[in-house]
């Protein structure tokens, strides 16, 4: 038996009628979806109804955040007075206008499946962020939001400032002299990226801004439990594609948040004074180094792009591996044309092409090539280089030029929709089963033969 389709919605232009509209119509579409089976046990027919559902959902959604939005955002944050965090403000916007974005109760429900078994509700969440940031006013309010010191890092300040060291679950974060070097280590994975280290990173990022005695941030992968990389230090294996079939790869927190936190904290700089006035006057900015030993993928090799000073191991090597994992690599496509050119950028991003420190093309994105045992003196250099004075000045410079906050705005705004959309696609879905079948089977044989 045929459903009968959700008919479009018809919203009448005021928020108070359309807001009763757009939930009634939501929650119609609730009732349908409950009547399905759970999704892993659905047949091909049902799937065609829960996306039907969800389409008709998502074009009404749309439709209202095309009048609304920015009446929506003043709203959640009292005239723009009051500084709502991402996560806070998606929760906030579905206890006000429910139906506009999933509940808490309905993404705990999402957070207990694996990826393929979910709803795709962060898609929701997407359109909701990306009409938000397609707003100058709120996008750019809640840009500024984000580069605000966490409240973790505060927690934290005045032991690092005295001790000059914070150890957290997944970094490590000293200080040496007038640089704070920033330490990754989720060493059983490779210093994969997974919700741990994105929100260790945040945290240390604003310690190493926030302490006056830093003038320089260095950035390095620790050394790893890898069988084939063991005692070896590597930057990042980019974002663990383990976590993402499971389903812990949240899209607000991490996808959306790294973007909007500790990577543009290092370009930008962190937002120290709500108070209006120039950047300078508003914001503490500092220069960054990276340095490679082994390999930086994904995630890995994004960070680089916002880094002042990348130096790597002659035996290293960058992927920005988007083409294989099926999903946008952040603001990658953004940054990486502007190191590279157009045609590199093209060759790494959508065909897959490594760059090893060896080749010439390797100089577009590393400043310092160097033998493995000069990696530690090459650090030391460039501290003392990027400590002098007018440093932090210049670099500032530089991102206004290169990144204009209304270009990054713009740019994660369409992010923002894509990358949820692409988070649920068949293909991606299929490959990251597809290498939690294939890592499987080697443990199973590993454990045969031990």
């Amino acid at each position: 038996m045929t459903a009968v389709p959700l008919v479009p919605l018809v919203l009448e232009g005021d928020l108070g009628p359309d807001t009763v509209l757009l939930t009634t119509y939501i929650q119609e579409g609730e009732e349908r979806l409950a009547a399905l089976p759970p999704a892993p046990d659905r047949t091909p027919a049902d799937r065609n109804r829960a996306a039907a559902v969800h389409a008709a959902a998502r074009r009404a959604r749309r439709a209202f955040l095309a009048r609304h939005t920015e009446t929506v955002y003043g709203l959640l944050t009292d005239g723009l007075t009051r500084s709502v965090r991402l996560p806070d403000l998606v929760y906030q916007a579905a206890d006000r206008f429910p139906g506009l974005v999933p509940t808490r109760d309905q993404m705990a429900a999402e957070r207990a499946l694996v990826q393929a078994h979910k709803e795709g509700r962060e898609i929701d969440q997407g359109l909701f962020c990306g009409a938000v940031l397609r707003s100058p006013t709120a996008g750019r309010h809640l840009v500024e939001t984000m580069l605000r010191p966490t409240p973790r890092a505060l927690a934290l300040l005045d032991a690092f400032r005295a001790d000059g060291r914070a150890e957290l679950d997944t970094v490590l974060v000293t200080r040496r002299g007038t640089a704070a070097h920033v330490e990754f280590r989720n060493t059983g994975r490779l210093n994969a990226e997974d919700e741990r280290l994105i929100g260790d990173l945040d945290t240390a990022v604003d310690l190493a801004l926030l302490d006056d005695a830093v003038t320089v941030g260095v950035l390095r992968g620790g050394t790893v439990d890898h069988p084939k990389y063991q005692g070896r230090r590597v930057f990042s294996a980019g974002i663990d594609l383990t976590d993402l079939r499971d389903g812990r790869i949240p899209f607000v927190e991490f996808l959306l948040g790294r973007e909007l936190g500790y990577l543009h904290k290092i370009l930008r700089g962190l937002l120290t004074d709500p108070e209006p006035g120039g950047w300078t006057e508003r914001a503490t900015s500092k220069p960054w180094i990276g340095a490679v030993d082994t390999f930086a993928i994904g995630g890995g090799m994004q960070l680089l792009l916002v880094l002042d000073h990348v130096i790597a191991g002659r035996n290293a090597y960058v992927s920005l591996p988007a083409a294989e994992e099926g999903i946008v690599p952040g603001l990658g496509n953004l940054r990486l044309t502007r190191h590279t050119g157009a045609r590199l950028a093209r060759q790494v991003v959508l065909g897959g092409r490594r760059i090893a420190a060896t080749d010439p093309e390797a100089r577009l994105v590393c400043d310092e090539i160097v033998p493995a045992h000069g990696v530690d003196e090459a650090v030391d250099r460039a501290v003392r280089t990027l400590s002098a004075p007018a440093v932090a000045a210049n670099r500032h410079m530089l991102t206004v030029a290169e990144e204009p906050l209304d270009l990054f705005r713009a740019y994660l705004a369409e992010f923002a929709v894509a990358q949820a959309e692409r988070a649920y696609a068949p293909d991606v879905l299929a490959k990251v089963e597809r290498r939690w079948r294939e890592r499987e089977r080697r443990r199973a044989v590993e454990r045969s033969g031990s």
